[in-house]
């Protein structure tokens, strides 16, 4: 891809923490991206998961939506989320990043940082809304805000509606691979490693499919059953990091430690807790057939070109966990009313459609999956720099 639009780099004052946001493209003026913190965070992360979000806004261009993909940005603060005073650095970088983030930036949570934070320090360094710099391109405000009180206000069988829609695109997605791959949901077994908000959903749709969750990965360590784990119980009861309550773990119910979690037997993984999690150094212990990746950037490359030499399919990042943003975006601009059913009806058919081209071009010109999905990801965002170009 070619260089970023802007990249900056911020040291904290109090604790000398670097703080990265890299604006990786910027359509109609505005760029669209969470902020992470974790200790050991780079500018080259966030300068690739940049670029992520720029082909996660460009595969759901679809002419005629209001919903018009903005451009790709992250930011990122190397320090450690559970330190006392990470909400405290946290507000410093936003405070650094004010200008931007009313004009050119649209931001909120992601690893390490919760949407609660985020809103405090906004509302703190005097801004309105972390997504503010996109009212700039909606003619009916009043609207917008009624959507997302909508959305943000509903719940789904004990659980808010935001915490869900990731990853029920994520399940979507697997599904939809699965169905490519001849692999029946009654006959097939996953793996999911994390169990936050978008792991937490994803197992529960997958569950909710026919699929057997034979082991859920939280911060803790690996909860397995060859049988089939009870994802609705232990999902209404874990704790606020996605911790899973081991007081409702079943007769069958296994624990092992967090380093094997790819030791349990399963034919679908899902990493969807954190990066670079999957490389050279564990590749060989994959035995699954599919990697659904949830989290951004879980397989490094190498590892990846050895997976598919041996015949294990990856459906990228910027596909499978592309839900969220998107329906984050039809809220807001009117798509959909921010419904349950209208939010998982389009959700539902986007991440079939989605899936189903990257896997007809994949078939077609005897390509990975990924490469299928960079390639019509280009097809986007060259229609979307014909119609909006940069002037």
């Amino acid at each position: 891809m070619s260089d970023s639009y802007l990249e900056v780099i911020w040291t904290d004052p109090v604790t000398s923490a670097k703080g990265y946001l890299v604006i990786d493209r910027l359509v109609r003026g505005i760029s669209s991206g969470g902020l992470r913190m974790r200790a050991g965070c780079t500018l080259s992360e966030v300068r690739g998961l940049a670029q992520g979000m720029t082909l996660k806004e460009a595969m759901h261009y679809e002419d005629g939506d209001r919903y018009v993909p903005l451009g790709g940005a992250k930011g990122g603060i190397d320090f450690d989320p559970y330190s006392p005073d990470a909400e405290q650095v946290l507000f410093r970088y936003l405070a650094a990043m004010k200008p931007l983030i009313a004009q050119r930036w649209t931001m909120g949570e992601d690893f390490g940082v919760r949407q609660d934070s985020v809103d405090r320090g906004i509302a703190e360094v005097g801004l309105e809304s972390s997504v503010q710099a996109a009212y700039q391109v909606i003619d009916d405000r009043d609207g917008t805000d009624a959507r997302m009180k909508t959305a943000f206000s509903a719940m789904v069988d004990g659980v808010k509606l935001d915490e869900l829609v990731g990853g029920y695109g994520v399940a979507q997605a697997g599904l939809a691979a699965m169905e490519r791959l001849g692999m029946p949901a009654a006959e097939t077994r996953a793996v999911v490693q994390g169990f936050g908000s978008m792991g937490g959903a994803t197992a529960r749709y997958l569950a909710e499919a026919g699929v057997k969750i034979v082991g859920i990965v939280d911060v803790h360590g690996v909860v397995a059953n060859p049988d089939g784990l009870d994802v609705e119980t232990l999902l209404l009861t874990r704790d606020a990091t996605g911790g899973m309550d081991r007081s409702q773990l079943r007769d069958g119910d296994t624990q092992l430690p967090a380093d094997q979690w790819l030791t349990v037997p399963t034919d679908v993984l899902v990493p969807a807790a954190m990066s670079y999690c999957i490389d050279d150094s564990n590749q060989a212990d994959v035995q699954a057939r599919l990697i659904v990746e949830a989290a951004n950037m879980p397989v490094l490359p190498d590892a990846e070109a050895t997976l598919a030499a041996r015949g294990v399919t990856v459906s990228p990042d910027f596909v499978a966990n592309s839900a969220t943003n998107a329906w984050w975006w039809w809220v807001f601009f009117g798509d959909i009313d921010g419904s349950p059913e209208q939010s998982f009806a389009k959700i539902g058919g986007r991440m079939r459609t989605l899936s189903d081209n990257m896997f007809d071009y994949a078939q077609a010109n005897g390509v990975t999956p990924r490469a299928a999905a960079l390639a019509v990801a280009a097809q986007q965002l060259a229609l979307i720099d014909e119609r909006f170009p940069i002037l």
